[in-house]
């Protein structure tokens, strides 16, 4: 009984926390013209997100490179907005990050 009750207790500990997940921004857009990049990436309701800075900023960089451009800058942290919706409120947040491509 008394490992069945610290199991319990561990899962939900862990589901009133979240787990701690390492996410990669991915491309989703971008415009040659106005030498912009979007990546973004996703997170469920009881994830807590870690985000992979290092790697975005050598993808951004590596896209707008093609463009001819020589770096990247983000524009801030980004924008949140829920994809997906239950009872409970929002399950799933969509974060938007742009990039501004530079010479």
């Amino acid at each position: 009984m008394k490992n069945s009750s610290l199991a319990i207790c561990l899962s939900a500990t862990l589901a009133l926390t979240g787990c701690a997940t390492t996410k990669t921004l991915q491309p989703i857009s971008g415009s040659k013209a106005d030498g912009t990049v979007t990546l973004a990436y996703e997170y469920g309701m009881f994830e807590s997100p870690t985000v992979d800075w290092n790697r975005a900023n050598i993808t951004a960089k590596q896209r707008c490179a093609a463009w001819g451009f020589n770096n990247a800058q983000a524009f801030g942290n980004g924008q949140s907005q829920c994809t997906a919706y239950n009872q409970y409120g929002c399950t799933r947040q969509q974060v938007n990050v742009v990039y501004q491509c530079t010479k």
